[in-house]
């Protein structure tokens, strides 16, 4: 054999061995990103998961196991998506497996801690096939996913606000401006003679919505506008009887006028229940020698008796919750009923620029009531009576550099803070 002969022997062998090269290398890019790709999908499978229990949880008094029922149906769900058909097949044979814990703390997360609040949702072992990287001795990739939810910080920005604004104490601060949790009050007044001036009834104007129909489609929950501390509001002067206390009791179960036959797309709360006898109102006026003036302010009575703590009330929030929790105590179950419609989230407002009918107030911020009792219409009266909680869900936004503290929030997500998966 010449030396010709021996080179073209050798270089047949180094072609073949760059070509398996190349092919191992194309392979390992090709199957990584088929993995990328799938552990993309399920990293959404499980971020829904985590969202949907952890909503949940929010909204049944936290029921661990309707939020678990609630997670793995989101899961299921978004598997059997359209083009998720591997996560798909692993999943219906049992190969992926589904962990769900709760916690009462986001960092540091302690699985089956209680009053739960967080909720983490892991998928692990889906295995993909290594086509073309099996050259190079790898037959499968194995991915994980994993995703926290629960509530967030206090939010600046609020949605599914009510057209109604209270009066708060700009002195006081931050997060409720003057407001005592748990106490009850007076959120819209009968008489036009409240703080935000003469012929104001503390309705709001909620962006370019105006007349006696929209504030009863507001007050039944059909405003889906926002708006942000800082904001200025525009008063809705009149009083507005009958569209207030139809759109705020079909929170109730209470359906009339126009509202009739609305009850899938405004319905009741799971729980309807209110106090007996019903709350009633006097105005009540001492002489101030600092103003030189008479004070005057709604008390609240039921029957005889001044409430001055939500404790007085025969039937308060934590009643209420009581009846939300498990075993749970519906008037409406769902569907039919939804959860927490009788949780408001109101404007704050500064009000010490009193305004002679329509006008501008400030907002310097948001709180979190719960409707006591159907707003009942007297002649020209109809009171909302509320009591003052200390957060509530409210939808809207975070934003970057949202509050700390009590007040208004909204269920996200986290990164799992002791998972490389997330």
């Amino acid at each position: 054999m010449n030396l010709r002969q021996k080179q073209k022997g050798a270089v047949g062998i180094l072609v073949l061995a760059g070509m398996v090269a190349l092919l191992a290398m194309a392979g390992l890019a090709l199957d990584s990103s088929h993995a990328m790709l799938n552990k993309t999908r399920l990293q959404n499978a499980v971020d829904a998961a985590a969202l949907s229990g952890a909503k949940e949880l929010d909204l049944t008094g936290k029921d661990e196991l309707l939020a678990r029922a609630a997670a793995v149906a989101s899961f299921a769900a978004n598997s059997s998506a359209s083009g998720n058909t591997e996560m798909g097949e692993a999943y219906a044979d049992g190969t992926i497996q589904l962990e769900i814990q709760f916690s009462k703390t986001l960092d540091p997360f302690v699985p089956g801690t209680s009053p739960a609040e967080y909720v983490r949702v892991r998928a692990r072992n889906f295995r993909l096939p290594a086509w073309f990287a099996s050259v190079v001795g790898v037959t499968e990739k194995t991915v994980a996913a994993s995703a926290v939810a629960g509530p967030s910080p206090t939010i600046n920005t609020a949605c599914n606000i009510a057209p109604m604004m209270v009066c708060g104490d700009p002195d006081a601060g931050a997060p409720f401006w003057g407001y005592a949790e748990g106490e009850p009050e007076v959120l819209k007044a009968s008489t036009g003679g409240t703080e935000v001036g003469p012929g104001n009834f503390q309705l709001i104007r909620l962006g370019d919505n105006t007349g006696g129909a929209d504030v009863r489609l507001a007050m039944a929950g059909g405003y889906d506008g926002c708006a942000s501390a800082g904001d200025v509001v525009q008063t809705e002067p009149g009083n507005k009887v009958e569209p207030v206390a139809t759109g705020l009791n079909t929170r109730f179960g209470s359906y009339s006028g126009t509202l009739k036959g609305t009850e899938s797309t405004y319905p009741p709360d799971v729980i309807t229940t209110q106090p007996s006898p019903e709350l009633t109102t006097n105005e009540v006026c001492v002489w101030s020698e600092e103003e030189g003036a008479e004070i005057c302010q709604d008390e609240i009575f039921q029957d005889s008796t001044l409430i001055k703590d939500g404790a007085d009330l025969s039937y308060n929030y934590d009643d209420y919750l009581r009846q939300l929790a498990p075993p749970h105590d519906y008037d409406y179950a769902p569907p039919a009923g939804r959860y927490l419609r009788r949780e408001l989230a109101l404007p704050i407002g500064d009000c010490s620029g009193t305004t002679n009918g329509a006008g501008s107030v400030p907002v310097l911020g948001f709180g979190c009531f719960f409707l006591v009792q159907e707003a009942k219409m007297k002649g020209n009266e109809s009171e909302v009576y509320g009591q003052f909680i200390r957060d509530c869900n409210a939808g809207g936004l975070s934003g970057p550099a949202p509050g700390d503290g009590p007040g208004l929030y909204i269920i996200q997500l986290y990164k799992d803070p002791d998972s490389p998966e997330a």
